[in-house]
């Protein structure tokens, strides 16, 4: 790509459309992903004379996919990131863009398999976020659904934390979670969520389309989403405290999922 053009990609925050997000990526694993997964990245800037292995195939897919490179020392390096982990590499994205609900119809339909979704009802924790996005894309989701408000959107620390899974699996912002369910339930769509007092998730038929509701670190699954949702699974617990972090539940019950599509 040559210099206008990547100079025509930028745009002002303020020209965005809803469904983009201006993202800086950092660390190997997800600046490597990235560039493979043919993101538009504006800038890289690489911790010059590094001999880093991963670094260097970094560099080698750059140069592949035409990206342009920064060699710069460490401390502009430090100056320049959001985190604490960078790994002498930065990239620089004129803008994520979100996906639609009908991109992860699309996945189903290519895959052949029933749909299967996860929804985050707020959570607010980018580490957890990134996480979860992480587990939707290996247990073979077809898609990701996170609200507007009060929640993480797609920072760089969640980004990170995805381990790059963020380029390979959509993700979608929608204004409102409740809506949006009863949308989908409209299209066949069956949706499960977690609580204390639900039935025994191994007890459940979770097969044919479904969608995993993963409540808040703090409060859960909100009760308006919750009366939405067709089945309530409880995850057994053996320990003297009474919940599981975020983004294990959502492996607990997507897991589930794969090991009933599997049987």
């Amino acid at each position: 790509m040559s210099e206008s053009n990547k100079i025509s990609h930028t745009r002002d925050l303020n020209t965005l459309d809803q469904n983009t997000e201006s993202l800086q990526l950092e660390g190997k694993h997800s600046v490597l992903e990235a560039i493979r997964a043919d993101q538009t990245i504006e800038r890289l800037f690489v911790l010059k004379e590094s001999r880093d292995s991963q670094i260097q195939t970094i560099l080698r897919e750059a140069k592949k996919h035409r990206v342009l490179v920064d060699f710069v020392d460490k401390e502009r390096l430090d100056h320049m990131a959001e985190t604490d982990h960078h790994q002498g590499v930065i990239a620089k994205l004129s803008a994520f863009h979100y996906a639609e609900l009908s991109d992860m119809f699309d996945n189903s339909e290519k895959s052949g398999e029933p749909l299967f979704l996860f929804l985050l009802d707020g959570i607010e924790d980018p580490h957890n976020l990134g996480a979860i996005i992480r587990t939707a894309h290996q247990a073979g989701a077809h898609g990701v659904i996170i609200p507007k408000r009060r929640a993480a959107g797609l920072t760089a620390t969640a980004v990170a934390a995805s381990a790059g899974a963020v380029n390979y699996i959509p993700v979608a912002r929608v204004t409102n979670l409740s809506d949006t369910i009863r949308e989908l339930k409209d299209k066949g769509v069956w949706f499960v969520c977690a609580d204390m007092d639900g039935t025994t998730l191994y007890d459940l038929n979770l097969t044919g389309p479904i969608g995993v509701v993963v409540g808040s670190e703090g409060n859960g699954v909100s009760r308006l989403v919750k009366e939405n949702c067709d089945f309530i699974a409880s995850i057994p617990m053996k320990g003297q405290i009474d919940s599981l972090n975020a983004s294990v539940a959502a492996g607990v019950l997507g897991y589930e999922i794969v090991r009933q599509r599997l049987k």
